[in-house]
């Protein structure tokens, strides 16, 4: 994978590609930021410029050996670890197929995705204390082609504590030539001796022009259809193609936005119940996806009611929602609103009550909606 197939981040490319060129690389880096923003593809888009053989000034060649092995994620030097279920495997050798499959055909994927790709049952999987002595053994060898050893972890908060400390060392004062890449969304999820020995690649969401310009370019959307997922989707690329192929679902979301506002507006608790009861059944990834949704309506309310109304992103149906409803939305609720639903978003990634969360919401919701 080469710069230019990372989406946006310009910037930050220039500045991976200077740490390079100057040897100032750190033995150790945590890529931080959420899997849509692109962590993963800068991350290895980086190890490539740095195995690369004929290093150009803003990207690897793409054609010299060292960089058709990274395309092909089967260079010797250039090591993976992931969390796996460890009824299946203990350590990312025994989904290492799977892997590369994932990562060649779609790099930008989550630790959902992940799951249901490699486990039917979707368990949650890990990085366990087995993996960690994998590692240690794959890094204590001599590098096959005399340059870097390069061990890459994805979603390194799911590494067990066990794991973590285990490894405290090698990341430390690894081997000589040797570089920690870890890709991670949480750092509060990680242990503090981990994170004080990594330096910090904050990696921010991508800007809505790169992204609406990658989906005319590659995805075959016209100017106003790209712009209003862009918008949607919040820098996050995976939002943005899960967006972009799920037309019913779109339609699902708003009919039940609208009908929670309208439930909520008539004070009618137990019709307010039911609609908590009703997507509770959904999925997680479902309720997740409504709550985000329903953050970009609260965000179109106030452009339509603070700026012209040309600027809002949004299908003729809801616009013709945003119409009467965006009366509701003001300076004195909008903070609420939002931070009632990403808090609530917060606490579904975290396993919370979906029947518990979403009876909450529906009652915050009546307050607010009345405070305009």
């Amino acid at each position: 994978m080469r710069f230019t197939d990372v989406i946006g981040h310009t910037e930050l490319k220039e500045y991976l590609i200077d740490e390079i060129n100057r040897d100032k690389v750190s033995h150790a880096q945590l890529f931080l930021g959420k899997a849509g923003h692109g962590t993963l593809p800068l991350a290895v888009a980086f190890v490539q410029y740095l195995f690369c053989e004929n290093k150009q000034a803003t990207d690897s060649c793409g054609e010299c050996p060292s960089c058709r092995k990274v395309t092909k994620l089967q260079h010797p030097d250039f090591h993976f670890s992931f969390p796996t279920v460890q009824a299946m495997s203990k350590i990312s050798n025994g989904a290492l197929a799977e892997w590369r499959e994932q990562l060649i055909e779609e790099p930008y994927f989550n630790l959902n995705t992940w799951i249901k790709k490699i486990d039917s049952k979707e368990r949650k999987p890990i990085i366990s204390k087995d993996e960690s002595q994998e590692i240690i053994k794959k890094l204590t060898l001599r590098s096959f082609e005399g340059g870097f050893k390069v061990m890459l972890i994805w979603m390194a908060e799911e590494m067990n504590t066990t794991c973590a400390n285990k490894l405290l060392k090698i990341i430390e004062e690894p081997p000589a030539d040797t570089l920690f890449l870890l890709v991670s969304e949480s750092h509060e999820m990680m242990l503090q001796t981990i994170l004080s020995r990594t330096q910090k690649v904050h990696v921010p969401r991508v800007g809505m022009d790169d992204l609406s310009a990658f989906l005319r370019s590659s995805k075959g959307q016209g100017s106003k259809g790209a712009d209003s997922i862009s918008a949607r989707s919040d820098g996050d690329v995976i939002e943005a193609l899960e967006l972009l192929g799920n037309h019913i679902e779109h339609d699902e979301n708003r009919d039940l936005f609208i009908q929670l506002m309208r439930v909520c507006y008539k004070k009618n608790v137990l019709e307010m119940i039911d609609w908590a009861e009703s997507i509770a059944g959904h999925s997680r990834e479902y309720q997740k996806v409504f709550l985000k949704y329903s953050l970009h309506m609260f965000r179109q309310s106030m452009l339509r009611n603070y700026m012209d109304d040309t600027l809002t992103n949004v299908s003729d149906e809801e616009g013709q929602f945003l119409v009467k409803f965006s009366q509701f939305i003001s300076g004195n609720n909008i903070l609420d609103f939002m931070k009632t639903f990403d808090d609530a978003h917060y606490h579904l990634e975290r396993n919370a009550n979906p029947k518990i969360l979403f009876t909450q919401l529906c009652f915050q919701v009546m307050r607010y909606i009345h405070h305009a």
